[in-house]
């Protein structure tokens, strides 16, 4: 997948990829939100209390590399494709059926994770009990219900 957009040489360049180095992304914005997500397939995914989510719009993402990914329905109703490397396994990024125009990266794929701090925490009904949040940053007790809501949510990043 390679991906272009007018504009992009002015965007700064973000960019990750997967533990073995077989994947490698970069992605052409002026700056990234993230959200975590505290429901349990994020918990299974990232092996973790949570998964960090970056949500961008396709065309400003430039993948090498080989993925290969398998799908799933969602919380919300809809359906996703979980993306990986093929090699180590690495997941990297998730496209949900119900917004066609972007993927959420996996934080922890960027090479400097500290270029992002969570915005807000979704699915915080499912958090694990002895995780304490924050109370300066916005929770859901699921998640946002609008497109518009998303977008206000993220503070108009995208």
């Amino acid at each position: 997948m390679a991906h272009g957009a007018k504009g992009i040489e002015e965007a700064v360049s973000f960019s990750g990829g997967c533990q073995c180095g077989a994947v490698r992304y970069t992605i052409a914005a002026d700056r990234l939100a993230a959200y975590t997500c505290h429901c349990r397939e994020c918990q299974k995914q990232s092996a973790s209390a949570f998964g960090i989510s970056v949500p961008v719009f396709k065309n400003v993402l430039t993948l090498e590399g080989e993925t290969a990914s398998w799908g799933r329905p969602t919380d919300s109703g809809s359906y996703t494709h979980c993306h990986f490397c093929v090699t180590c396994g690495t997941r990297l990024y998730h496209a949900g059926e119900n917004r066609p125009a972007m993927v959420t990266i996996k934080g922890g794929s960027l090479d400097n994770p500290d270029d992002v701090e969570p915005v807000a925490h979704i699915w915080v009904s499912r958090r694990r009990p002895w995780l304490t949040l924050p109370d300066n940053i916005p929770q859901w007790q699921t998640q946002p219900q609008t497109q518009e809501e998303w977008m206000e949510l993220l503070g108009g990043t995208q």
